[in-house]
C-alpha cells in the first residue's frame, strides 16, 4: 500500500471522529437542557406567574369611629335688626342721632311734626265736652221724671223708660268721644321715633324737613336701621348628606378672611329641622358674642363643622375603595381569590374613609385596589409589606414593581446574566 493511500485513510478517520463528536454533542444538547438554561426557563415561568397572580397588601376590616368635619361658607348677621318707619304723615322736626351712633332702648332718635294732629286733638276734646253736656241734660231729665213718677198717675212708664234709654245713649257717646281722643293722643306718640333695643344706627335716610309717612312719595326706605352688634348670628347651610346626627350641642369653629390668624368658636343654637327646597340643605344658626366689636354684620366666614361619627361603619384606607364607571366597590380576598363587594362611602378623614358594605370584621381587603384585579382572579398576599417599600420594590397595587433606577439596574443585571 502506497504512502499516499495511508495518509488518505488517516484523514478520513479524523473527519469521521470529529463528525461523531459534533453529533454526540448535539444529541446531548437536544436530549437534556443545561443547568443555565433550566434557570432561565424557571425565571421566565416565575415572571409569567407573577403577572398572572399579582401580589397584594391586605388590611383587616374593622369597625370604628371616624372623626371628620366639613368646611362650609357662612355669613354673620345681626342678632336683632329693625327698620323704623313713620306711621303718620309728617315732617322731620329734629334729629338726635346719625349713622354709627350707639343707642339704648327707648332713646329718642327723631321728632316729627304734624300740625293737623294738634287740631284733631282739640277737636276730640271738644266732642268730649259736647257729649258730656248732652249726657248731663238727659240725666237731669231722667232724674226729674223719676222723682215725679213716685206720685201715682203723674208719669207714664213709657216716658220713664225712654228717659232712661236717652241717658244711657248719651253716656255711651261720652265714652266714644273719650276713645277718639285717646286715638288722636296715641298718634302723638308716633311722632317720636325711639330705639326699640340697644344697638347701632347703621342707616339714616332722612334730614331735617323731610316729608315722611305712608304717603311720602311712595318710597319704602326706612327712616333708620338699628342693629344689635353685641351679639351676632352665624348662619350656614349644611348639605343634605351631612345633616344626620347634628345637634344643638355641637360646637363649630370659623375664621374670617379679613382677620387673619384669628379663630373663633360658636355653639349651634338653632336647627331649621327641614331642608330648603332650592338648595336641599338645612339652615343652622350659631350665636356669636362680639364684645370687642371685631366682627361686623354681613362678614363671610369659613365654618368648620364637626360631623357625627357612626359605630356601624368599617374604617378602611381610601385606596381600598374603587370608583369605576360601573359601581363603587372594595376587593375582598377569600381563599386566595379576589372578590368584588359593592360599597358606599361615608365620612372621610385624612387617608381613611368609612365604607358600608356586606363584609364582616376580620375580612381581608386589598389595600390598593384597582379594576385590574378582577373578581375571581387569583391573588397572592404579601406577608412582608415593608420589604416592598425598598427601592425598586414599590408596590403599585397590582403586584408589579414600580419602574425606577433600582428596577432598571436589576433588569440590566438579569440581562447580563442571560448573555
Amino acid at each position: 500500500m502506497s504512502h499516499c493511500t495511508i495518509m488518505n485513510i488517516k484523514q478520513n478517520r479524523l473527519i469521521i471522529a470529529i463528525a461523531l463528536m459534533v453529533a454526540g454533542t448535539s444529541f446531548l444538547t437536544a436530549c437534556g437542557p443545561g443547568k443555565k438554561e433550566k434557570e432561565e426557563q424557571q425565571q421566565t415561568v416565575d415572571q409569567e406567574n407573577a403577572l398572572d397572580t399579582p401580589t397584594v397588601v391586605v388590611v383587616t376590616a374593622a369597625k370604628g369611629k371616624l372623626t371628620s368635619s366639613i368646611t362650609v361658607p357662612g355669613e354673620l348677621q345681626p342678632f336683632q335688626q329693625v327698620n323704623l318707619y313713620a306711621k303718620i304723615n309728617s315732617y322731620v322736626k329734629s334729629l338726635t342721632v346719625d349713622i354709627g351712633s350707639q343707642v339704648h332702648q327707648g332713646q329718642l332718635l327723631a321728632t316729627l311734626d304734624a300740625p293737623e294732629i294738634n287740631s284733631q286733638l282739640e277737636e276730640a276734646k271738644s266732642r268730649i265736652q259736647q257729649n258730656k253736656a248732652v249726657y248731663f241734660a238727659s240725666k237731669a231729665t231722667y232724674d226729674r221724671l223719676y222723682s215725679t213718677s213716685k206720685t201715682p198717675g203723674t208719669v207714664s212708664q213709657n216716658d220713664l223708660e225712654q228717659a232712661i234709654a236717652k241717658m244711657q245713649s248719651d253716656s255711651a257717646n261720652v265714652e266714644a268721644a273719650k276713645s277718639a281722643y285717646k286715638t288722636v293722643a296715641a298718634n302723638l306718640a308716633y311722632l317720636q321715633i325711639r330705639a326699640p333695643f340697644d344697638g347701632v344706627v347703621t342707616v339714616r335716610n332722612i334730614n331735617l324737613g323731610t316729608y315722611v309717612g305712608p304717603a311720602a312719595g311712595g318710597t319704602n326706605q326706612p327712616l333708620f336701621v338699628v342693629e344689635d352688634h353685641k351679639k351676632l348670628r352665624l348662619v350656614i347651610s349644611i348639605p343634605e348628606s351631612y345633616t344626620g346626627g347634628l345637634t344643638n350641642k355641637d360646637e363649630v369653629s370659623f375664621t374670617i378672611k379679613e382677620l387673619q390668624g384669628e379663630k373663633f368658636t360658636a355653639k349651634i343654637e338653632r336647627l331649621a329641622g327641614a331642608l330648603d327646597n332650592t338648595l336641599r340643605s338645612e339652615r343652622l344658626e350659631m350665636d356669636v358674642y362680639n364684645k370687642d366689636g371685631k366682627l361686623l354684620p354681613n362678614m363671610y366666614a369659613d365654618v368648620n363643622v364637626p360631623l357625627p361619627s357612626r359605630d356601624s361603619a368599617f374604617i378602611v384606607p381610601k385606596s381600598a375603595v374603587v370608583t369605576s364607571t360601573e359601581k363603587v366597590f372594595i376587593i375582598r380576598v377569600v381563599d386566595g381569590k379576589a372578590e368584588w363587594v359593592d360599597a358606599k362611602r361615608g365620612l372621610e378623614s385624612g387617608d381613611m374613609t368609612e365604607v358600608f358594605a356586606d363584609i364582616k370584621p376580620g375580612d381581608q381587603l386589598v389595600k390598593a385596589a384597582t379594576e385590574e384585579i378582577r373578581t375571581g382572579s387569583p391573588v397572592k398576599i404579601n406577608t412582608n409589606p415593608e420589604a416592598e417599600k425598598a427601592p425598586g420594590h414599590e408596590d403599585t397595587g397590582n403586584g408589579k414593581p414600580a419602574s425606577g433606577p433600582a428596577g432598571d439596574d436589576k433588569a440590566k443585571k438579569d440581562s447580563s446574566k442571560k448573555q
